[in-house]
């Protein structure tokens, strides 16, 4: 396998539904809203452009945000990295696939808002593959998001043997690995449908998961069992590859570490932001 890779770029918002980030700062679209001089999507496309292995950039998005984000793309492309737009599905799984369909495997998979996404991330994903993995996901564990701040994140999967984020960053070696996605299309809140989860894990794994009886890499396991597949935990010790732009409390962290601030950070003030939901 190549260290050469495409990445599939996730930058669509819900159709009909106003982002409350975006509203705030008056932008149409959420991947532009302004962070420390730059759009979210600029700080994200400078990294991958930057990557020495990245062979081409495929965003997903919605037609309307295609054209909002054009001229901001276009200064990243080259004659050796084409960017393409590829319009978004029902769903963030039906668009990975998608986007994977047109794209050259091996595929990086990331988010527009993943403004401190690291080059050591990306090589850890795909040397994760190129010994022998299917797919990836890199994860984070508790300790080391809350290094960064301890109202850096608040979503955690938690395990026999701790607490992990997700980080937003996955790689998928091949097409025959997308099958396993096909179970998601369902499309809607997944998460928040018990029968969706269960069709997609099975009731037993979820119980393990939920009362805390499996470690993370015992699920993962299974998980691999349950896909047919090998599915890869990437450890990810850097806790900031697990805050991407969320909300207006991640948003004053991000920034507070693009501008090596986080110590002036007023709790009391991410506090309030976590709980409005902004």
């Amino acid at each position: 396998m190549t260290d050469k890779f495409d990445c599939i770029l996730l930058a669509a918002q819900r159709t009909g539904v106003e982002n409350p980030l975006a509203k705030a700062h008056d932008v149409s679209h959420k991947c532009l809203v302004p962070i420390v001089g730059k759009t979210l999507i600029d700080h994200t496309l400078e990294i991958l452009s930057s990557h020495k292995s990245c062979r081409a950039i495929h965003i997903l998005i919605e037609p309307d945000g295609a054209d909002k984000v054009r001229s901001v793309v276009e200064q990243y492309v080259r004659d050796d990295l084409p960017i393409s737009f590829i319009t978004s599905d029902e769903n963030i799984a039906a668009s990975v696939i998608k986007g994977c369909r047109q794209a050259e495997a091996p595929y990086l998979v990331t988010t527009a808002d993943n403004v401190l996404l690291k080059h050591d991330s990306i090589d850890r994903a795909i040397a994760a593959m190129n010994e022998g993995a299917d797919a990836v996901a890199g994860l984070a564990e508790r300790t080391d998001v809350h290094a960064v701040h301890p109202l850096a994140q608040r979503g955690f999967y938690d395990f026999k043997d701790g607490g992990f984020a997700n980080c937003n960053l996955y790689g998928i070696k091949d097409r025959n690995a997308l099958n396993a996605a096909n179970i998601f299309k369902e499309g809607g809140q997944f998460m928040g449908n018990p029968q969706r989860l269960i069709n997609a894990f099975g009731l037993f794994n979820i119980l393990l998961m939920r009362f805390k009886l499996v470690t993370i890499d015992g699920a993962f396991r299974r998980m691999s069992k349950r896909f047919g597949l090998t599915i890869w935990r990437v450890p990810l010790n850097d806790g900031t590859q697990a805050v991407d732009v969320d909300n207006e409390r991640t948003y004053k962290v991000v920034e507070a570490v693009l501008t090596d601030a986080v110590d002036s950070l007023d709790f009391d003030e991410l506090d309030r932001a976590s709980v409005a939901k902004a």
